[in-house]
């Protein structure tokens, strides 16, 4: 039995074409051409905002970037390359922290500071601040407590999946007299 060493498929032309441009070395060349819908295509510009398929997009540096809502706070934990109050790159191990604080770099933030100093002004910033991270405090538990009270607990449902129903709740007056309580020492914690 003999063996046929010819080749029994036609090629298309489109096929041959493909060929040739690979061994001309054009391998990015059409062989075809393509009839139809064809998308209009819209160029923009660094900072153009657009929106397509219910998205919104921008380019920044040159780059199509999604816009999202979360895009601002995002930008709250990011530390930038140089401080937008004295433009110095801001390489100092103390500067992430500086900024995410007071969006200052480390060494602005020491020169706030000794100015403060030379003023007479130290103790009352101080006392500023210590007073507003109660007032946040308060805030906070405030908010904690709210949630609590309003929160439904007539049933819990167990690690087996198992809904168990609970009749009681919260005494809410008592919870919020012992609330109040917790305000008054906090408030006591302030400095004057």
């Amino acid at each position: 039995m003999k063996k046929d060493n010819v080749l029994k498929k036609e090629f298309k032309s489109s096929d041959v074409e493909r060929m040739r441009n690979l061994v001309k070395g054009k391998a990015g060349n059409k062989t075809t051409q393509g009839i139809g819908y064809t998308k209009k295509h819209e160029y923009y510009k660094e900072g153009d905002v657009w929106e397509e398929d219910g998205r919104k997009w921008t380019i920044k540096n040159g780059i199509k970037q999604n816009i999202t809502k979360m895009d601002k706070i995002k930008e709250l934990g990011l530390t930038p390359l140089f401080c937008p109050s004295c433009n110095k790159v801001m390489d100092h191990p103390n500067d992430k922290l500086m900024y995410k604080n007071h969006r200052k770099c480390f060494d602005c933030m020491v020169e706030f500071e000794t100015n403060l100093r030379r003023e007479g002004k130290w103790e009352e910033y101080k006392t500023q601040i210590h007073n507003e991270g109660i007032d946040k405090m308060i805030g906070d538990y405030k908010k904690f407590i709210e949630e609590t009270i309003n929160e439904s607990n007539n049933s819990y449902v167990t690690e087996h999946g198992d809904v168990e129903n609970w009749v009681g709740g919260f005494d809410k007056e008592k919870i919020l007299n012992e609330m109040e309580e917790g305000i008054k020492y906090l408030e006591s914690l302030k400095k004057s």
